[in-house]
């Protein structure tokens, strides 16, 4: 499943939201959130309201991409794990099921161990959410009628260049 087929329904997003919370909670984190690797936020928790989180999520999106070419050029399939230390605050960015990005924000209150150690513990909890995500996909997509097509299929660019040049 690629991150673009990802659909949350709306249980999927509470327990998302909870190993959030519980992973603020744990590391002393003012900000967790998960990031599609499109830059698209998924889910976050913590003090949100400050910050510009569409251009955190872009941007983070965008720092791993450029952090995956690093890797590949020196042989590495990827670095997992991404730091940056600033003078008040810190962020610990990991892939998730290799279809996410974790950001993790904190400040001189906690430590990188102690985020270190609790991502580690909060990554086998977000694998299995992400897991079962997955799974349900693939039942809903068996289930579909083989010969199913979309309502949408037949719409074609010209169609919907006509619709909006009315």
């Amino acid at each position: 499943m690629s991150p673009a087929d990802l659909v949350l329904f709306e249980e999927d997003f509470h327990r998302l939201q909870q190993a959030l919370r519980k992973l603020r909670v744990e590391s002393d984190a003012s900000v967790v959130l998960l990031v599609d690797k499109n830059g698209q936020r998924i889910a976050s928790v913590g003090d949100v309201e400050a910050l510009d989180m569409t251009a955190l999520a872009s941007l983070t999106a965008g720092n791993v991409a450029a952090t995956d070419g690093l890797a590949r050029l020196i042989g590495e399939r990827e670095f997992s794990i991404l730091f940056h230390e600033g003078e008040r605050d810190n962020i610990h960015i990991s892939i998730v099921a290799q279809r996410v990005i974790l950001v993790v924000i904190f400040d001189q209150r906690t430590s990188l161990g102690l985020v270190r150690l609790r991502v580690r513990r909060a990554m086998s909890e977000l694998d299995k959410i992400f897991e079962d995500i997955a799974s349900k996909a693939e039942r809903d997509k068996q289930a579909l009628p083989s010969d199913f097509e979309s309502p949408f299929a037949e719409i074609t660019d010209e169609d919907i260049d006509r619709l909006f040049s009315e």
